[in-house]
């Protein structure tokens, strides 16, 4: 497989996803080059806008397995992980996997529980690993975690800690759809559409996982030119000194930015990667990662208005490759 070929197979992904979910190009582009790109993607938006269907939905265009877990106030880490259950006509423990082995996991509203169990998907995000009782269990390959968040302005919302909101790649906001998207949302129901029913969006299988490997592969080939690279380290070294950040992102994030503008780049067809992927990308990899000042975030400052101001004022690099 080269990059022409993987550009090919994403537009279909895209493409045969847009079936089921209606305007959210951008969202669906963004989980699927966080898969490519070995991340994991924290959506945040209201409940109902379509999140739970697009992660089933993917789940089918790419032929992989994926389980959800409804994430609540008294969910345990053992719910997420699993555990050893004695059984007794064996006379032994066994261990019973919980729903975080599988290839496409959706930790709907994830910041609905506490810390401790937001916790349990840390070495899973971080090592594609479980860890209970002293033994390590591997997880399948791909491996990607698709959370839901609700606005931390909502009730019975817990805030993510920092630690684990740098294991995510990439923070999307997901909004209400224009009218003309939920003028065709109402009509493909009127016609029949079921959301539990896949089939009625004629949404077909894809690819499958061993395609998926064979394709991030491929990324390691796209180049980053050293030009490249000092503009992504100047960008995630502004987001640390800027006026109004106490926290800036960490070294994480710089690997989070190259290794998803190589996979944008590659799904574009491109064996280099060019400024505008990182400015495309820039907000949805960092925004999650920056702490504002108090004082910042009282006059009305978000994160998003800090990275457009870095972008602004870092210069561009001529060179692509």
């Amino acid at each position: 497989m080269d990059v022409q070929e993987l550009s090919s197979r994403f537009e279909s992904w895209v493409t045969e996803t847009s079936k089921a979910v209606l305007g959210q190009e951008e969202t669906i582009e963004a989980v699927l080059i966080a898969l490519l790109a070995n991340g994991h993607v924290l959506i945040e938006g209201v409940p109902g806008l379509g999140k739970t269907l697009l992660a089933r939905t993917l789940s089918r265009v790419l032929g992989l397995e994926h389980k959800r877990i409804q994430f609540t106030p008294d969910l345990m880490p053992s719910d997420v992980s699993g555990g050893n259950v004695y059984h007794q006509k064996e006379d032994r423990f066994v261990f019973i996997p919980g729903p975080v082995f599988t290839n496409l996991l959706l930790a709907d509203e994830i910041n609905r529980a506490p810390a401790k169990t937001q916790s349990a998907l840390l070495e899973a995000m971080q090592d594609r690993s479980v860890s209970t009782d002293g033994e390590t269990r591997q997880l399948p390959d791909p491996y990607v975690v698709i959370a839901t968040q609700n606005p931390v302005e909502s009730q019975g919302t817990y805030p993510l800690p920092e630690a684990q909101l740098d294991r995510f790649l990439a923070k999307v906001h997901v909004g209400h759809p224009t009218s003309a998207v939920e003028q065709q949302l109402l009509r493909g129901y009127a016609s029949g559409f079921d959301a539990s029913d896949l089939d009625s969006a004629g949404v077909s299988v894809q690819s499958d996982a061993d395609e998926i490997r064979a394709m991030k592969r491929v990324l390691s080939t796209v180049q980053v030119g050293d030009e490249l690279i000092h503009y992504m380290t100047q960008i995630v070294a502004q987001s640390r000194t800027h006026r109004a950040v106490y926290l800036g992102a960490s070294p994480r994030g710089a690997i989070s930015l190259l290794t998803a503008g190589r996979a944008r780049a590659a799904s574009q067809g491109r064996t280099f990667v060019v400024p505008d992927d990182v400015k495309a990308l820039a907000p949805s990899v960092l925004r999650h990662r920056l702490i504002l000042h108090p004082d910042a975030e009282i006059e009305g400052v978000t994160a998003d208005d800090v990275i457009s101001e870095i972008l602004t004022q870092t210069q561009v690099p001529r060179t692509a490759a």
